[in-house]
């Protein structure tokens, strides 16, 4: 039997994060996922690393500035994965007032240290680049900064990182059962392997409840206490471009909730979110879908403000995520997006450490995984230092380029004339300094555009790729590129692999 310090249960940002973090510190750590990596809510977010412009009209200062400081940490973490965004917001004087905006601009540009993002300012539309893509009554607005991010390999590096470090990951692996004892756990995975541990982290997101009702118990069989979530739909759809500049739009919506409309794989636009709250015990979120009323409404929402109407007509793809979210009552929109770290040794006679995370927000799953790795090191009675704050992902390391990916890419495509360009683009953007290898390798056969069988083995091999769906819709976004015909070649290559 295998053991181990610690069991991540759960791959998505918050585990990979914990995971990384633990090893990083020394701690013998095993993460089970029982799909793929950002499988469900982490890979389906809108893709920001933002402090949260609207939660300061819940005075949630403290997240705000929390994320706000986590923000640039993760910008120079992952300059490739991660990169700055500008966001223009246009004003609509009878939904907010423009000296509350600029007072809530300034608190955004002040509560935390900016040291890569441009502060805010006014913005006359009329004229402007900005205003173009418009109804022509929006003539102001304003500006400001916060950051984008591919998710879902967030996630993956987060695991990579983990895995250098020295701990174990598993992916389609579920952990079916884990008793807590007074001196540690005993875990059965999927797989029929046994593991003991001496702590346990229940980083299952939207099934954290669940994981603990149905998996867990004490060594007497009694079924641990968990806390209730409010599980809320996340909805978004992606249309042919609606502007060809590099700023996304912010809007007001006249229910006092807001959309995002973001540029997205240079031919897109990226339009949400939604928040609908699913009933007790929905089964499963895994399931989750839009509907016709969230396609309506986020049509609805963005034709307020473009000049070019969106229809549901035009939707050419759609995904949804469940977000699990700390029940406290209100509107599911006025919900807290922060998180709560709950440890504790056990009472009597399951003195086993066990760590559960409730909630939480992509922006700052750094500073939880640091927080829940200082707790899990006191239960364990070795408290060691936090050192992710300061520390590159894979491939964050741009050498003299910086934090310049811009510049990084140019000069691959120097050293690879014979490569097109936006193919290069996208392997700089995706891999970063390991792009070099990547492109120096033998190519083989070309799948699909741009796509050779040495990236999809490199994806097999170092990034738990076992799918078409795991490459084309996560590890990348080249699903939205392909024809059905190389979608299908990419599947009969993963068929004809293995």
């Amino acid at each position: 039997m295998d053991h181990f310090d610690v069991v991540v249960v759960g791959g998505g940002i918050n585990g990979t994060g914990l995971a990384r973090d633990l090893a990083g510190r020394g701690w013998r750590v095993l993460l089970a996922e029982r799909d793929d990596l950002a499988s469900h809510t982490s890979s389906a977010s809108t893709k920001l690393v933002h402090g949260g412009l609207r939660y300061l009209e819940t005075y949630e200062f403290s997240l705000v500035r929390k994320a706000l400081q986590e923000r640039e940490v993760l910008l120079k973490s992952a300059p490739h994965l991660i990169q700055p965004l500008r966001f223009v917001l246009p004003h609509a004087p009878h939904l907010r007032p423009a000296w509350m905006i600029r007072i809530g601009l300034f608190l955004y540009d002040h509560l935390a240290r900016r040291e890569l993002l441009e502060g805010s300012h006014g913005l006359r539309l009329a004229g402007s680049v900005y205003g173009t893509p418009l109804k022509p009554e929006f003539t102001r607005g304003f500006v400001y900064s916060d950051g984008w991010v591919d998710d879902a390999r967030l996630v993956v590096l987060n695991a990579q990182d983990a895995q250098t470090r020295g701990a174990e990951v598993l992916t389609r692996c579920a952990i079916t059962r884990a008793i807590r004892g007074a001196d540690g756990w005993q875990i059965t995975l999927s797989n029929g392997r046994q593991l003991r541990s001496r702590a346990l982290v229940n980083a299952a997101g939207p099934w954290a409840e669940r994981f603990l009702r149905d998996h867990t118990q004490s060594a007497s069989g009694q079924p641990l206490p968990a806390r209730g979530l409010r599980l809320v739909k996340g909805s978004h759809i992606v249309v042919n471009q609606r502007f060809t500049h590099d700023h996304a739009y912010i809007f007001q919506n006249a229910d006092g909730r807001i959309i995002f409309a973001i540029p997205y794989q240079q031919r897109f636009t990226l339009i949400g979110t939604t928040d609908i709250e699913l009933p007790e015990h929905e089964d499963p979120p895994s399931r989750a879908a839009i509907d016709a009323n969230e396609t309506a409404y986020l049509c609805e929402q963005a034709s307020r403000y473009l000049a070019q109407p969106v229809k549901p007509a035009d939707v050419l793809w759609s995904y949804s995520g469940v977000r699990p979210l700390l029940d406290e009552g209100g509107s599911a929109s006025a919900v807290t997006r922060d998180y709560l770290l709950e440890a504790d040794a056990g009472p009597g006679e399951g003195g086993a450490p066990l760590l559960n995370v409730w909630g939480g927000k992509l922006t700052t799953y750094r500073k939880l995984a640091e927080d829940g790795a200082t707790q899990l090191g006191e239960l364990l009675g070795d408290a060691r230092k936090p050192w992710t704050e300061g520390a590159r992902l894979p491939g964050g390391d741009l050498g003299a380029h910086g934090v310049d990916i811009d510049a990084f890419a140019a000069e691959l495509q120097a050293g690879h004339a014979d490569r097109d360009p936006g193919s290069v683009r996208r392997i700089a953007r995706a891999y970063g300094s390991g792009a070099r290898d990547l492109l120096a390798a033998p190519r083989g056969a070309e799948i699909a555009p741009g796509l050779f069988e040495s990236e999809l083995r490199h994806l097999v091999d170092r990034e738990w790729a076992r799918s078409a769906e795991d490459v084309l819709w996560r590890r990348s976004k080249l699903g939205l590129h392909c024809t059905a015909e190389q979608r299908a070649a990419v599947a009969a290559w993963f068929d004809n692999s293995h």
